[in-house]
């Protein structure tokens, strides 16, 4: 079934098009906040608006194969080039435009220098670019294009598509006209029961059933909305991203004071099953407090597609370049760095200026090993993109493959094991099945990876073995899966170049043992109720924390158990008395303490 428009709906998206000719920003302006009570959102220029009708509905992940980058091509032109020129290397770019001559003349022209920007030459080609004229409103191409589902996990390919949250007509019928062009069919959230308000920066999918929001997806579709949909509870707003999308867990999180659009994008991003990069303020600033507490409850809360907890990665949030932050200048703008999109081996993401970039290039090229990491910077260009919200992957959206090879690993950790080996255990599934998976590993420092064939290990699981090592020994390996259709895939996608790692730590010393753990100060302090307690473990350690008061007197306990990377351990005070306490953390790492205050 394909798309269509009747006679009225493309008056109206011409008309409406034509009175937004100036750069819209993210969020929404004073005059379209002024119409939206009385908007009518367009609902009948779209596909099926009813669940695809598929077994095992699966929402794809960002870092799995793709087949499109698509973009809009309005304001950023600059930026705009600059993500083309690095996506058509990976995959097609598809650029919906009004003029296709004009956007041709400056993908293949030179621009000159301006501000801080270099001047950017032409492309080399127009090879893998395809050029749609269609009528847009904005850039911000994340919020209004559909998302991607896969029928029985790996098979039909869909686009979901919800009721855009912006009265920008052009620019809800976008997922139609590529959904149109792709051959895919649409489905959508725009019939009650299922009439669901949505915005695509506020959506992550771990790719395995679980999704993850701030609570602009509850106020958007409660009680007294202005979008005219039913309203609806967290459970039922659940059930449609259940039916819709395959989730069976949409965890979210409380609204930012200071980000104007509350979109989950500008503050993390989900890098693979279990890593949340996540953005970072000094203490007590602007909505650092926020999005601790936020990460704390997933944390303590869920646990990853894996059953264990997830791994947590802080990189800072940059502030302006006078110093100030969001929450003490509103022209400060939200920088940040987790606002990127994977497209295939390339990961694109904004930049702002060197004092805090080099930081961010650090802490990816360690996450992201063998990605071809591109940067494009977002604030001192001449269009400063920051300013309007958005970042790289607010003006992004990816189409999956037609044809996916999933597979799914929890990486190994870093041991002390030094006798027994490693046991890799990873799935494959494609829909022609998959003849068989290899284990390519090596140790550090050499350039030839050792080859293993890996055995079925029960439904779609297959598992290998890596040889113990010695003490002091870095290894690195990933996976390969063959499907009996011929399709071969890595995984790391950027294998052999990018990989796995794991340290073998056995062996080491008291004094490693004391500097690989770290008890950071607890927050609130003074606190009333909820306490979190922050500690950094460089490897798998056994921790035990507990509370006393200033004589020693054990009064609280509040944890036991493994601790690894960044955790935050929550823990209550409100029914203690005023005063002063002692956190205390034991362990491997000897002991480590640090105040905490009560108040009623």
């Amino acid at each position: 079934m394909k798309p269509f428009y009747t006679t009225a709906i493309a008056l109206c998206i011409v008309t409406f098009a034509c009175a937004q000719e100036q750069d819209l920003p993210r969020y929404l302006t004073d005059s379209e906040r002024a119409i939206l009570p009385t908007y009518q959102f367009p609902r009948d220029a779209r596909s099926f608006e009813e669940p695809p009708p598929f077994e095992n509905i699966r929402n794809m992940a960002e870092w799995e194969e793709v087949q499109v980058l698509a973009i809009t091509w309005r304001s950023y032109t600059r930026i705009l080039k600059e993500i083309t020129r690095a996506a058509k290397e990976e995959t097609k770019v598809i650029i919906f435009c009004s003029n296709t001559s004009t956007v041709q003349s400056y993908l293949m022209g030179t621009q000159g220098a301006s501000g801080s920007w270099p001047s950017l030459p032409p492309l080399n080609n127009m090879d893998n670019i395809e050029l749609i004229v269609a009528p847009t409103n904005s850039v911000w191409m994340r919020d209004y294009g559909a998302n991607n589902v896969y029928g029985n996990r790996v098979d039909t390919l869909a686009l979901v598509d919800w009721i855009y949250n912006r009265p920008r007509p052009a620019d809800d019928v976008i997922p139609s006209v590529l959904a149109d062009h792709l051959g895919l069919n649409l489905y959508t959230t725009t019939q009650a029961p299922s009439d669901l308000v949505n915005t695509g920066g506020n959506f992550m999918s771990d790719g395995q059933g679980t999704g993850f929001a701030s609570s602009l997806i509850l106020e958007e579709n409660e009680v007294g909305n202005p979008y005219d949909v039913t309203p609806k509870n967290e459970e039922e707003i659940n059930d449609i991203l259940g039916n819709f999308q395959g989730l069976s867990r949409y965890i979210k999180m409380e609204a930012l004071p200071y980000d104007i659009i509350n979109h989950i994008d500008m503050h993390i991003k989900l890098l693979d099953e279990e890593t949340l990069l996540v953005g970072e303020y000094p203490e007590g600033v602007a909505d650092g407090p926020q999005i601790n507490a936020n990460i704390d409850y997933v944390v303590n809360n869920f646990m990853s597609t894996f059953g264990e907890a997830y791994k947590i990665v802080r990189i800072p949030m940059p502030d302006a370049t006078n110093g100030s932050w969001p929450d003490d200048n509103p022209a400060a703008s939200y920088r940040t760095y987790t606002n990127g999109v994977f497209i295939n081996k390339t990961y694109i993401y904004p930049t702002y200026r060197a004092q805090y970039d080099t930081t961010a290039a650090r802490i990816y090229s360690e996450l992201l090993p063998g990605y071809n990491l591109v940067t494009i910077d977002c604030d001192n260009s001449p269009e400063a993109m920051i300013s309007a919200a958005g970042a790289i992957h607010c003006i992004t959206h990816t189409v999956g493959v037609n044809d996916p090879l999933l597979i799914v690993h929890q990486a190994l950790k870093d041991t002390e094991e030094t006798e027994l080996p490693y046991v890799v255990v990873a799935s494959a599934e494609h829909r022609s099945g998959v003849a068989s998976t290899k284990l390519w590993w090596r140790l550090s420092g050499e350039t030839e990876y050792n080859e293993v064939e890996m055995n079925p290990a029960g439904g779609n699981n297959w598992q290998a073995n890596i040889p113990a090592q010695p003490a002091g020994t870095k290894v690195q390996y990933y996976v390969q899966a063959f499907a009996n259709n011929g399709k071969t895939l890595n995984r790391p996608i950027v294998a052999p170049e990018g990989y796995w790692q794991f340290t073998v730590f056995g062996g080491i010393t008291a004094v490693d043992q004391a500097m690989a753990f770290d008890l950071r100060s607890v927050y609130p302090n003074p606190a009333t109720d909820i306490v979190s307690i922050p500690v950094f473990a460089k490897r798998p350690m056994q921790a035990h924390v507990y509370l006393t008061d200033i004589t020693g007197r054990p009064v609280a306990e509040v944890f036991s158990g493994e601790v690894y990377g960044d955790k935050r351990i929550s823990m209550r005070v409100g029914h203690l008395a005023s005063g002063t306490y002692i956190v205390v953390v034991d362990g491997d790492f000897g002991r480590r303490t640090t105040p905490l205050a009560v108040v009623r």
